[in-house]
């Protein structure tokens, strides 16, 4: 199934998106569930549910009626995973451990994100007031379906309720480093706040299930900014695979139906070629069966956010 977040008429509500249109799943249910994130946290019985819908429904919303939102507007946890292709690592001057077999030799490095970097498709990003240079970065996105707690990699997939597509909107430069004394750690703090602006993680444009998906390791990705393509990679390159990502968060931290993991993004971002997004740059990002993700870039601010400024 696709799942959608969608308003309709001024009011939010969830749906199944259908060749027919979208089946609106608050009505289909009597208003026993009201969001994908819901329907996640009560389990299979209400998945079972919904599913039923698609086969017995008869009224359909025009798809153009609608304006979609990010699938889950608001996970519980966001988490991002930095350095999982090695041609990215490459082209960003880093070594971050890689060897001839890095999968041997390290493990994932993920990190958190507040749930206000969610935005959802056709919405504009903002442009944030500490950065003059904004990057983009194609991500296959990850929903968990169930409680998972010390997963085994072998028994993770099981715990996905499905997949849908990130732009990982990055801040390359801060502006309040500007005077700066310089201390260990700053630049990965600059980077790790460079990834929290509001907006900076456009989510959708629907979920679609996990069972929809025959191998989430064979699967093509693309990016392209007005319309030339920047990125363009498989699944099947990243160092670490789903379920092994899956399996290691919920060693750190207990995984919760609806959260959100953005798994890495593959080579051919801004950072490695100077040419960072402008104002008004349309972003494409497309992965095979999870669909087209478009957002904008807004304007800049008219004064800079410099705090130390003299």
């Amino acid at each position: 199934m696709k799942l959608s977040t969608y308003l309709h008429n001024g009011l939010q509500s969830c749906g199944i998106i259908t060749e027919k249109g979208i089946i609106d799943i608050v009505s289909g249910t009597d208003g026993k569930v009201r969001s994908i994130h819901q329907i996640l946290a009560q389990g299979n019985s209400v998945m079972a549910e919904i599913s039923g819908l698609a086969d017995s429904a008869k009224d359909f919303i025009r798809i153009d009626n609608v304006k979609l939102l990010a699938p889950i507007p608001r996970p519980g946890k966001v988490i991002g995973l930095a350095g999982n292709y090695q041609k990215h690592i490459a082209e960003a001057g880093l070594k971050l451990g890689l060897s001839e077999s890095p999968r041997t030799s390290t493990v994932p490095r993920p990190f958190l994100m507040p749930a206000t970097v969610i935005t959802g498709p056709d919405s504009e990003i903002p442009w944030p007031a500490f950065s003059e240079q904004i990057d983009y970065e194609v991500e296959l996105a990850v929903i968990i379906g169930k409680t998972a707690n010390c997963v085994p990699p072998a028994e993770a997939l099981d715990y996905v309720a499905g997949y849908t597509i990130v732009n990982d909107i990055s801040a390359r430069s801060v502006t309040f480093k500007e005077n700066r004394k310089a201390r260990p750690w700053d630049e990965f703090f600059d980077w790790l706040g460079g990834k929290w602006a509001d907006g900076f993680l456009p989510l959708g444009p629907y979920l679609v299930t996990a069972d929809e998906i025959e191998d989430v390791q064979d699967l093509d990705l693309e990016l392209s900014v007005n319309g030339r393509v920047r990125q363009k990679a498989n699944t099947s390159q990243m160092i670490f695979t789903v379920a092994d990502i899956v399996s290691f968060l919920s060693f750190l931290m207990t995984l919760d139906p609806g959260d959100a993991i953005a798994t890495g993004t593959p080579e051919g971002v801004a950072m490695a070629t100077g040419e960072f997004l402008q104002p008004g740059d349309k972003i494409e990002c497309r992965i095979e069966n999870l669909g087209t993700l478009t957002n904008t870039i807004g304007n800049p601010p008219a004064q800079f956010y410099k705090p130390l400024r003299k």
